[in-house]
């Protein structure tokens, strides 16, 4: 997958919405509309300082003429988030790349069940939003670890069909088991929050036996690898190169340095962006995008983390 253009943007305003948590909305230069997208959708920020981020869209797919995202500052940042914090600021010109979706929103379903946790509400709260605009059926259970942490609360409070929980408040995290227990099988079921909650999420999802569960993350489920232990080669079939993978190396490295065109961002599986199709061979995936249906496929991959089962693949590159 070759990369995607980047569009210029300015940075329109910056809003303190929670205790760590500012959001940023950006607009074309000229004012014109920007791509379209839908509800649970993401953009790359290119920032000045040479990092490539990924943030989810929370402003409505109506508002073609402003991106809105939401942004923690991370504690283990390792340049995004701080930058976006401290230096980042009004009037500054960006790049950001077009939107795309790892995290699709279901419409028709029956009735829809959201579930953020901390700065994972700026996808749901897009999706929220976007489903009362429809008129279709949805709760959400907004969680975090104080009042003071949760970013949109008081604008949700004002509406129905919204739960919050604070940890501080409730002498503890939420019961999800019972939770999702008391929903019906037929709903469908989105979370994104932390690492650990969408981990118990997707457990309880199976011993549950609910079929439509959805998740969005920001970060791996597991500290991730991306190398393996024997070489392996790799033709790019639109070049027509032949690329080696030393052991230790990881394949979005290889690819990088044998000068192909692939777009990536996060270096950990998560963000989507260096997504490729896969014309042979078996890749070894670790990535935290893929469903289980589209591993087994074979078809598509993450360079930036995943590998490759036997001695070759071809990549439509």
């Amino acid at each position: 997958m070759t990369s995607n253009p980047l569009i210029t943007v300015r940075v329109q305003c910056m809003r303190f919405e929670a205790e760590g948590v500012v959001s940023v909305e950006l607009v074309a230069l000229d004012g014109a509309e920007l791509p379209a997208f839908a509800a649970g959708a993401h953009i790359d920020l290119h920032l000045p300082s040479g990092v490539v981020r990924s943030y989810s869209l929370s402003s409505s797919p109506l508002e073609r003429r402003r991106y809105v995202v939401g942004v923690l500052r991370d504690r283990n940042s390792r340049g995004g988030s701080r930058y976006v914090h401290e230096q980042l600021r009004v009037g500054a010109q960006i790049k950001i790349a077009a939107p795309r979706n790892n995290f699709p929103l279901d419409e028709s379903a029956p009735h829809t069940v959201l579930i953020a946790g901390g700065i994972g509400i700026t996808p749901i709260l897009c999706m929220f939003n976007e489903l009362k605009r429809l008129g279709k059926s949805v709760e959400l259970l907004y969680c975090a670890r104080s009042r003071s942490e949760a970013a949109y609360v008081a604008a949700l409070n004002e509406q129905d069909g919204v739960c919050t929980h604070f940890d501080d408040e409730c002498d503890g995290p939420p019961d999800l088991r019972a939770f999702l227990a008391s929903r019906k099988a037929s709903d469908h079921f989105y979370c994104c929050g932390p690492t650990p909650m969408l981990n118990a999420f997707e457990k309880l999802g199976v011993e549950l036996n609910l079929p439509h569960v959805h998740i969005e993350r920001f970060a791996p489920a597991e500290p991730v690898e991306a190398v393996q232990g024997s070489e392996y080669e790799v033709k790019l079939a639109r070049s027509q190169k032949l690329v080696r993978v030393p052991a230790g190396k990881s394949l979005l490295d290889a690819l990088l340095e044998a000068g192909a065109d692939v777009d990536h961002s996060c270096r950990e599986g998560v963000c989507g962006s260096c997504e490729t199709r896969v014309l042979d061979g078996t890749p070894e995936h670790r990535d935290g995008v893929l469903s289980q249906s589209e591993r087994a496929s074979c078809k598509t991959m993450m360079v930036c983390v995943s590998g490759c089962k036997g001695a070759s693949l071809v990549l439509d590159l």
